[in-house]
């Protein structure tokens, strides 16, 4: 999960959460933003003929994801002409994380990619009508909320609107927390595993998370608990011990022909403890940020922002290619 960036600084929430009142203010924090814009929900996206390499009439401008009416694309991001190069043939699609949206989360990727030569995508998903953020200034939508097997369909449907605007075979896919997770169900059970080559995640929630151990007293505050889920079904979710992530282990971390890198750092407040964002399986390269920048007090939101994250992230992208990393 991220921490929201709703009505308070990151460091008042991270003090929050770190107590039984963290789990009021979060609660709080989504109240706050529920009557604050008028209702939003994302367009249904026509189903896309299978085995096509280019925008057909089943899929025509009208039907592809809206750039603009809703939440702006992050700088760099969905040009639907972007045709990819023998340098970088596969399309790359961001995945925001909770109570985020694709252009405040992808800020600074978006751009590093597109200049390096790439053909990016973002989409938004799991978004609730009414529920809104003021975390870059501007009062936008914000997703993540919504059941993550609903998300994965919707990141289906995308990663195959892509495939077909750009004639790509596959895309690769960079997710900041639940969104760095989230593909890795699309990848297991809605049959990504074909359509993917790459998944890198930045502190994804791989097996759940005690959010600082606030899970774990939940139990204890089941009013304050129960509203959280109920406006963040993505939460109960992504909670330790979860039915989805016993759904989630009831088959192995990876599935063949996929490379995994998973990006985490030591400071990281959300998803806890931060080892468990690790896969186990082929294929997969587990990184810690600090074993690059040792002085790096980076943590969970900021992890999507800091240089050496995302030179770690162009390098999993592109290893043959790949430069030595420092402190950014």
């Amino acid at each position: 999960m991220r921490t929201p960036l709703l009505r308070f600084s990151a460091r008042s929430l991270r003090r929050g959460l770190g107590s039984a009142l963290g789990a009021a203010v979060l609660a709080g924090s989504l109240l706050a933003g529920a009557a604050a814009a008028p209702a939003y929900a994302a367009p249904a996206v026509a189903a896309v003929p299978a085995g096509g390499a280019s925008v057909s009439a089943a899929v025509s401008a009208a039907e592809l994801p809206p750039d603009g009416d809703t939440v702006a694309s992050p700088p760099g991001a969905n040009d639907w002409n972007c045709r990819p190069t023998a340098a970088h043939p596969d399309p790359v699609v961001l995945v925001h994380g909770t109570f985020a949206n694709r252009y405040e989360n992808w800020l600074a990727l978006s751009p590093l990619l597109k200049s390096l030569g790439y053909c990016v995508f973002a989409l938004d998903y799991g978004t609730i009508p009414g529920i809104t953020s003021t975390g870059s200034g501007l009062l936008l939508p914000i997703g993540g909320l919504g059941p993550v097997s609903d998300s994965a369909a919707q990141l289906a449907r995308f990663v195959d609107l892509v495939r077909n605007a750009t004639g790509a075979a596959k895309v690769d896919i960079v997710g900041h927390s639940q969104g760095g997770m989230l593909p890795n169900y699309y990848l297991k059970f809605l049959g990504g595993a074909s359509k993917v080559g790459k998944l890198v995640g930045l502190a994804p929630s791989n097996h759940g998370t005690t959010l600082d151990g606030i899970v774990n007293l939940a139990p204890y505050f089941p009013g304050v608990a129960d509203l959280i889920y109920t406006v963040c079904q993505a939460c109960r979710d992504q909670a330790v011990g979860s039915d989805f992530n016993r759904t989630m282990a009831s088959r192995p971390d990876t599935v063949p022909g996929v490379s995994y890198t998973v990006i985490s750092t030591v400071y990281d407040e959300v998803v806890t403890p931060w080892r468990t964002q690790f896969l186990n399986g082929p294929g997969v390269d587990n990184v810690v940020l600090q074993d690059h920048c040792p002085v790096s007090l980076v943590e969970h939101v900021a992890i999507a922002f800091s240089p050496t994250a995302l030179h770690l992230v162009t390098n999993a992208l592109d290893p043959a290619h790949a430069t030595p990393v420092l402190c950014g």
